[in-house]
């Protein structure tokens, strides 16, 4: 089987009215979440530095920043809404480890916006990118993964080309040139967890698949077979590629389904010992001067992701199981201020970090953990947490996200802003102009 054609078909073919509605909610429901997530993040330090390298040679006033005031051209409108909605690592995330909003939502609002595109078209090209990109990512999961493939960039450039191409009407030939444009522009790398650069994949993803779609439309060839050939994507970023996980059962069942929404600024897989330490902290009104130590059963990847023992900024703190354990009981949240640079600072925080222990137990999943404080006076409090607050099991609801959204946006947009852009957002199916969603979110 010819993969890559087979994917090109499915996108061309796709009709919104085969799309279950509750695919179509669950759209709205990442639109809102990623949004929030994009307007929370345009304030921080790694946005300001991107934008000061790239507006000296950005083009024409096409497309908003989310969150501020500049315009510029919408590739690189995508690329700077890809950074800031994934810097606090606070957006959406398959259960397969893939953050499919953040590289194709900046590609379609700018789009959008530029273009002129009715909401329901929106959303169809949404899901459809979201279904590509997250089907080549089980292609080779977790191998990909676990030799250091960050695979939220590495796929999330199909993910974008897809939804491009749908909104710009590529025909099967040509979507089939952007899927493999795509694919020779796949990339980043889990070295740079901690780093600015981390959030830089999806914005490069989104960027780089708006730029494929552009390319194909314009009759820029590729291979045909770019994703399943010998030398393809598949085979040589993963040595257990499957290409039937990306065909079967295509438009019948949808990844859109397996997402998941965060409540706590971090990766999901401290979202356990989070959830744990929260839930002890407020049960036994916890401080840290009845706390003689902290012992932490986790996920094998845990260690791995967020061993950071000594973080030193608040994107390392992230990545700090540590960290967020002690933030967690001191402070009872993990918002985007438990990961400030000044919180993760602080010397209780970091002297109760100290007294964390944490170790693998291989009978958890990745999100999963086991939390047991012992306390000064002898007594041993112990939760076993798996499913936290955000999995599929106890999902966040639509008021939990309307809620987030004005944390987020707090201080940001204005309160007439924040509601009509909430309302936007839940209404999308119906916007005749769905490039109003971008005008809410950026600043007059």
């Amino acid at each position: 089987m010819n993969t890559t054609l087979t994917l090109a078909s499915f996108i061309v073919q796709s009709d919104i009215d085969s799309i279950p509605s509750t695919v179509r909610h669950e759209a709205a429901r990442a639109l809102l979440n990623w949004s929030a997530c994009a307007v929370g993040g345009s304030t921080h330090e790694t946005v300001d530095n991107a934008l000061a390298a790239v507006l000296p040679f950005a083009g024409k006033k096409q497309a908003g920043v989310f969150g501020r005031k500049e315009r510029m051209d919408i590739l690189n409108a995508a690329l700077i809404n890809g950074i800031s909605s994934h810097v606090l690592d606070f957006d959406d995330t398959h259960v397969k480890a893939i953050h499919p909003s953040a590289p194709v939502w900046p590609a379609l609002l700018a789009l959008a916006e530029w273009k002129g595109v009715s909401g329901a078209d929106l959303i169809h090209a949404y899901i459809l990118g979201v279904e590509v990109e997250c089907r080549i990512g089980l292609s080779v999961v977790p191998e990909h993964y676990a030799i250091g493939w960050h695979i939220t960039g590495t796929v999330g450039v199909f993910g974008a080309a897809a939804a491009a191409g749908k909104i710009l009407g590529l025909n099967e030939q040509q979507m089939a040139w952007a899927l493999g444009i795509a694919a020779t522009q796949s990339a980043g790398i889990r070295e740079m967890f901690g780093s600015m650069c981390k959030c830089l994949h999806p914005g490069s993803a989104a960027q780089n698949g708006l730029k494929a779609a552009f390319l194909a439309l314009n009759n820029f060839t590729s291979s045909e077979r770019a994703i399943e050939a010998k030398r393809g994507w598949g085979h040589v970023l993963s040595t257990k590629f499957d290409a039937d996980a990306i065909t079967t059962d295509l438009g019948t069942t949808y990844e859109l389904s397996k997402n998941m929404y965060k409540p706590f600024a971090c990766g999901l897989v401290v979202h356990g010992t989070i959830d744990g330490c929260i839930q002890l902290r407020n049960e036994f009104q916890l401080v840290p001067e009845l706390i003689e130590r902290i012992d932490l059963k986790v996920g094998a990847i845990v260690l791995e992701l967020t061993g950071k023992t000594e973080p030193t900024t608040g994107l390392e703190g992230k990545f700090s199981v540590f960290h967020v354990a002690a933030v967690a009981i001191i402070q009872g949240a993990a918002g985007e201020a438990q990961f400030s640079d000044e919180c993760v600072r602080t010397p209780e925080i970091v002297k109760l970090a100290r007294e964390v222990h944490a170790v693998i137990d291989p009978q958890l999943g990745w999100a999963q953990a086991r939390v047991t404080i012992t306390l000064k006076d002898g007594r041993i409090l112990d939760r076993l947490i798996l499913h936290p607050l955000g999995s599929l099991e106890r999902p966040m609801s639509d008021q939990d996200l309307e809620g987030k959204f004005v944390d987020l946006t707090a201080g940001i947009l204005t309160p007439e802003r924040c509601n009509e852009a909430i309302q936007l957002c839940w209404s999308i199916e119906s916007l005749s102009d769905a490039g109003a969603i971008s005008r809410a979110l950026t600043i007059i």
